[in-house]
């Protein structure tokens, strides 16, 4: 078996076999396999595609390239969530705690944000102490006794994905299904979890512009984990505008406990409650959604899941005294209004342009190597369809440059478009994907 026969199997159209694929990617992972031939061989893919069979081999290969994280010590249906990413979506820091506090076990891995989507480990860090690298040990003991924990993705996790990816970023072949699909379910699988919902943005904000390619996505990823043997739901969900109306760290970590004292922005409710209610029923918690959507209501109504989110917070270093008094969590210097200059309707947000403004604050990073200021960002007051008066506020940017903050306040004026005619409000949820009962 060697590389150069099967760049050109897959370029006259062969479907290559599980052990080929994982000939391909040992090979390249121990750097017997060159760059060169590897580029050509994503290419080759880009302009053939792969077999569902295929794209459940590589990703399989890519998983095992590193460690598979063992979670035969925690008790019950592991149950993890991942989202594709979007501007303003502090979802997991609602979800994990909703679901937890039904002893639904939520070992979650995440990463860190890069451009204008942030993560959720610097959502969290914005709590003095908090941290995410924890021992086997203690990742196991904090699920099985608090029902949640987050640690942040190790070099092990993978490996072969992510020198994949930093070999597809610079060679035109990102924007291939399977490739994306492989390179997210891959890290999944290695993750250790039996169940697992995504949540797959679509719109203006979202790495998938229609809904067409979203659905695609999803599809490709379902398909994915149902052949390795793991309970998988898709969420489709919006991302023409920005999730809730924080965009920033400690901005949206403020809004997530809001929302987890019963008084969050409608749309972010929303998706929690679609996402939760399918992790839920997957952890066997709930025999149907509906039962599992009254449960997750009522974790909010009785302070269940807030009290859950304290623990976790704290058993992770987090500051007690800040989950109880957001306010006391990073605050930007300079605080101003954005107002309106016409009246009518907010017809369009530019979200991508919102999470740009948020990364010209100093709320995202342009390189890994970059600092977040994890004080700055913007509350957003008027969504689309919204009615707006002249000189009423759109949004609020907290900045602690005056100089950026002259610059945000005359983009953000330019991200939102006023009509005459009011506009119907969309629903969050766009479609919902099961993989098949095994």
């Amino acid at each position: 078996m060697n590389m150069y026969d099967l760049i050109v199997k897959k370029k006259r159209g062969g479907e290559l076999t599980g052990e080929e694929i994982s000939y391909m990617i040992t090979g390249y992972t121990d750097g017997s396999i060159p760059d060169y031939q590897m580029s050509a061989m994503m290419m080759a893919i880009c302009f053939r595609g792969m077999t569902p069979e295929e794209t459940k081999n590589l990703t399989m290969a890519m998983a095992e390239s590193g460690e598979m994280l063992d979670l035969s010590g925690i008790a019950g249906v592991k149950v993890d969530k991942h989202s594709t990413g979007g501007v303003g979506d502090k979802t997991s820091l609602v979800l994990g705690p909703m679901v937890a506090s039904l002893g639904v076990p939520v070992a979650k891995m995440s990463g860190r944000g890069l451009g204008h989507t942030g993560g959720t480990i610097d959502k969290l860090e914005s709590f003095t102490g908090f941290h995410t690298a924890l021992s086997r040990e203690t990742f196991i003991r904090n699920v099985n006794t608090i029902h949640m924990a987050i640690a942040g993705q190790t070099a092990d996790l993978a490996p072969a994905d992510k020198k994949l990816y930093a070999l597809r970023d610079v060679t035109g072949t990102v924007d291939e299904m399977s490739l994306i699909a492989s390179s997210i379910m891959s890290k999944k699988l290695a993750s250790g979890a039996d169940a697992i919902v995504l949540d797959v943005k679509t719109g203006d904000g979202a790495f998938m512009k229609t809904l067409e390619d979203s659905i695609a996505l999803a599809k490709a990823m379902v398909s994915i984990g149902t052949l390795a043997g793991r309970k998988m739901t898709a969420v489709i969900s919006e991302m023409d505008q920005p999730l809730g109306r924080a965009v920033g760290n400690a901005l949206e970590v403020k809004e997530a406990i809001e929302t987890l004292k019963g008084n969050g922005p409608e749309d972010l409710q929303e998706l929690v409650f679609t996402l939760g209610s399918y992790m839920v029923v997957a952890a066997e918690k709930a025999a149907s959604l509906e039962e599992a959507r009254e449960k997750l209501a009522l974790s909010l109504k009785d302070g269940s899941a807030f009290e859950t989110f304290r623990k976790f917070v704290t058993a992770q270093g987090g500051s007690e005294e800040e989950v109880l008094h957001p306010e006391k969590l990073p605050a930007a210097k300079y605080v101003e209004e954005v107002l309106c200059e016409e009246a009518g309707f907010v017809s369009k947000i530019y979200t991508e342009e919102i999470g740009r403004i948020s990364l010209l604050l100093g709320g995202g990073r342009e390189t890994k190597e970059s600092e977040i200021d994890l004080a700055v960002g913007l509350i957003l007051h008027k969504k689309r369809g919204d009615k707006v008066q002249t000189g009423e506020a759109l949004a609020t940017i907290h900045a602690n440059d005056l100089e950026k903050l002259a610059l945000a306040k005359e983009r953000l004026r330019n991200a939102y478009e006023i009509g005459k005619e009011e506009v119907p409000k969309q629903p969050v949820v766009k479609s919902v994907i099961e993989g098949e009962k095994r």
